[in-house]
């Protein structure tokens, strides 16, 4: 239930693979794909050499479907499902059924997907089935079970708040999406938390957990024709009239571009960032190669050169999040609060250099990078079920790993360059940081001189 894995899953779901340099590989995620009379999804991915099943529920809700009033339900509602059935009565019940088979059950929330997720041995592939069925029309929401697990879900709030890393992020989702639902945290405010009731959750739950809303897609050695036949109850789901559709984002120059929290820490935390692409934006692919020449890996530039030229930071990285329309691109630091300053410089020099000076070389090690990760990521049945269900549920089509590859393929210099140029530009970046700064006026300068 960890809901902030789910960004890093999403950056790498969609890097394809195909090697120039070491000869092809043969990736294929053969599928079947049929659509239930209620309008549910279900997606299948024959693995013949698998022993294990992964059977996941993609829901299309998440937190930028929420009001102001009810933010962290989707969240909220997700932990829920995990309290108990009318025929699972207590949450040890719904734990139980999947480790007595020594399978494995989880859930994340995101902005704009809830995943449940199970994994099993493949002859218990019908308790899964049943579990997730279970779980998802037959929660009993009983009171005394909200009231526990809202004050788990403050605690799980506390915790985030608590590690100036992941509070970095948070602020800068605020400084990219101010004033709407989008730049909030996924689990909501504690204020908004303590609001929540049953009646607002099954609400939710009723509007968004629309059967043509969803996706069941399973991975592993099964049968399409076996999987329609499992799903019984929840082909008979009926639609909701009254699903909400997902407001658009706002984007548009920010009035701040600034956010200091003051943390007696030994470390700053920094996260400096701007508007990106949508998970469908045909820049997509040169976005991600960008982001691995800049900040992924040990041979990545930002890594070369704060860390090991300059031994300024312990962690750097890039990260990239895409949504339906709208994205971001985030630099990540770690320093100690005195060099702060000439870290985020070092950042903005690093990116203004790369729209001007790209070698070859460097974009070729990008691509095999990438590529490498789709070849690990698509060994099992949860990676073959995770590239499926993403983009089912949130691009409406699913490309093969060979669609990918050949778009990657056709990435050239000039490409990264230019959504380089389009990406950094000075009135876009925002920068955020979690560290023992009681003013913002070395900050404000860095960015008031940028160029």
């Amino acid at each position: 239930m960890l809901h902030v894995i789910i960004r890093k899953i999403y950056m790498e779901i969609f890097c394809g693979m195909k090697n120039n340099l070491i000869g092809e590989y043969d990736i294929q995620a053969p599928y079947e794909r049929s659509t239930m009379p209620n309008g549910l999804r279900v997606i299948t991915a024959l693995m013949p050499a698998t022993r294990s099943i992964s059977a996941a529920l993609y829901i299309g809700t998440g937190s930028r479907y929420e009001e102001d009033r009810e933010a962290g339900v989707s969240h909220y509602l997700e932990h829920m499902l995990f309290k108990g059935t009318n025929k699972r009565p207590h949450p040890k019940d719904v734990s139980e059924e999947i480790e007595r088979v020594g399978g494995y059950i989880n859930a994340s929330t995101d902005k704009e997907l809830t995943i449940y997720v199970s994994r099993v041995a493949r002859p218990h592939l019908p308790v899964a089935i049943d579990l997730l069925s279970d779980m998802l029309l037959n929660s009993k929401f009983e009171i005394n079970e909200i009231e526990k697990e809202r004050q788990v879900i403050l605690e799980e709030i506390h915790q985030i708040n608590d590690i100036p890393s992941q509070k970095s992020f948070l602020l800068s989702d605020g400084l990219m999406w101010p004033d709407q639902a989008i730049g909030r945290d996924i689990a909501g405010t504690p204020e908004s938390v303590r609001g929540i009731t049953k009646t607002m959750m099954l609400d939710y739950m009723g509007k968004q957990y629309s059967p043509n809303n969803i996706s069941l897609v399973v991975a592993g050695q099964v049968s399409h024709v076996e999987i329609e036949d499992l799903v019984h109850d929840l082909s008979e789901m009926k639609n909701s009239s009254q699903s909400r559709d997902m407001v658009a984002a706002l984007n548009k120059t920010p009035e701040k571009r600034l956010s200091i929290e003051y943390r007696k820490t030994e470390q700053a935390s920094i996260c400096l960032s701007f508007p990106a692409l949508s998970v469908m934006d045909p820049d997509r692919h040169p976005l991600d190669l960008l982001s691995a020449i800049l900040g992924e890996g040990m041979a990545s530039r930002l890594f070369l050169q704060l860390r090991e030229e300059q031994g300024l930071v312990y962690d750097v990285g890039t990260s990239v999040s895409k949504l339906k329309d709208t994205g971001s691109m985030t630099i990540y630091a770690g320093t100690e609060p005195k060099n702060a300053p000439k870290a985020i410089r070092g950042i903005i020099d690093e990116l203004s250099r790369v729209s001007n000076d790209l070698k070859e070389s460097e974009l070729n090690r990008a691509r095999e990078l990438l590529k490498g990760r789709l070849l690990l990521g698509l060994e099992d049945t949860r990676g073959i079920s995770s590239w499926l269900g993403y983009q089912e549920t949130l691009m409406d089509q699913i490309y093969t790993p060979e669609d990918v590859v050949k778009s990657l393929d056709s990435v050239t210099v000039e490409d990264i360059k230019r959504v380089a140029s389009k990406l950094f530009r000075n009135d876009l970046y925002r920068l955020a940081v979690v560290g023992p700064f009681r003013s913002e006026k070395r900050f404000q300068k860095i960015l008031e001189n940028i160029g």
